[in-house]
């Protein structure tokens, strides 16, 4: 681009969390004016990292339009304007939740749609699990995406595998990206890279020493992994190096789950090793637990670390996260997009403006 053809492309972050989408999307020349969420534990988070831009720590059922132009000076019909929603996905998991307190997430699509009804941003960006789409019964994407095509919006949505998007993770999304200035908004291209597997993120030679369950590491590097009961000790210690399930003690009465016997079919991956040579699973809220998702470490025997986590959710390693325990972190880290994710749609669509003003 020649030297005056500048981006002037801003965005608000709504239900920002932890800060990734925030942080990615400024990587792509974002200017990230204000991020959005209710939770005060990712606040401090969020501002440590994203210095820059502001943190609306507020219920967005209460915030209004108003208030929200003024705190950001935003304005309506700004062609340079994106909104970006990630909101809480409870409600759309196939991962068991309370269900009853999953429900208050469901409609926050709805009240998303009341900032774009009001400002009619430029550009939008939904980033969701795919459950907001394939549910049968619940019509709330179906229902936005009707007030988008009737408010002029163009748009294109799907399924992506993070996997194929910088990230070296298993990680299922649906996307959704639309545009009321063009007419050529697509999702992001597919770039497989088989480079994408664990042995490439984390490990000692990677800069993460070996360290036992229960290691706390006090300084912002936050290498600290869960500690195990010894009957857990017990169980991935003789859990295969690499990729090992839980098959290996199946037959062992004092390590056998009673909920797995004679099941051993079901949640294969619950207890079992990393594998080495291929991408991390999921990173989900409960990575840090040993209990809750193939999270062994491929060699050590213990769960990932913070850290580890961070990493393969494609976190810069001097990102800081603050909280009050491993919980608290771990459920920052997992609930975040991967900036590297979020990094290659800022990219899409600064390409996409950038094209449509100076048409390329």
């Amino acid at each position: 681009m020649e030297s005056n053809k500048k981006n002037e492309l801003k965005a608000v972050d709504f239900f920002c969390g932890a800060g990734g989408m925030t942080y990615g999307m400024s990587l792509a020349g974002i200017k990230v004016l204000a991020g959005i969420d209710i939770d005060p534990k990712c606040k401090e988070t969020y501002t440590i990292n994203n210095p820059e831009t502001k943190y609306i720590q507020k219920d967005i059922y209460e915030l209004t339009e108003e208030e929200l132009a003024e705190v950001t000076n935003i304005r309506k019909n700004d062609d340079s304007l994106i909104f970006i929603a990630c909101s809480p996905c409870q409600f759309w998991t196939k991962i068991s939740t309370e269900k009853e307190k999953s429900k208050e997430t469901k409609d926050l699509l709805v009240q998303f749609q009341r900032f774009v009804e009001w400002f009619k941003p430029g550009y939008l960006v939904v980033e969701n699990v795919p459950g907001l789409k394939k549910h049968k019964k619940e019509k709330v994407l179906e229902g936005f995406i009707t007030f988008l095509r009737e408010e002029s919006y163009e748009l294109d949505d799907g399924f992506i595998k993070a996997n194929n998007y910088g990230v070296p993770q298993t990680r299922e999304r649906y996307l959704l990206m639309a545009s009321r200035v063009s007419d050529r908004i697509t999702l992001p291209a597919e770039e497989p890279d088989e480079n994408l597997i664990l042995r490439n993120f984390i490990g000692t030679h990677n800069g993460f020493p070996a360290i036992d369950a229960g290691h706390r590491d006090n300084s912002d590097f936050m290498h600290t992994a869960a500690n195990l009961s010894e009957k857990n000790k017990r169980r991935i210690r003789i859990t295969p190096k690499d990729g090992g399930d839980r098959s290996n003690w199946k037959d062992n009465p004092e390590l056998q789950i009673d909920a797995y016997k004679g099941k051993d079919h079901i949640f294969r991956n619950v207890y079992g090793r990393m594998y080495w040579d291929k991408p991390a699973s999921t990173i989900t809220t409960k990575f840090h637990s040993l209990s809750n998702g193939r999270f062994g470490h491929p060699e050590e025997d213990r769960a990932i670390s913070l850290r580890e986590g961070a990493t393969l959710q494609t976190f810069p390693k001097d990102y800081k996260f603050i909280g009050s325990s491993i919980d608290s972190i771990s459920r920052q880290i997992g609930n975040a997009v991967p900036p590297e994710l979020a990094r290659r749609i800022g990219k899409e669509i600064v390409e996409n403006y950038m094209k449509e003003k100076f048409q390329d």
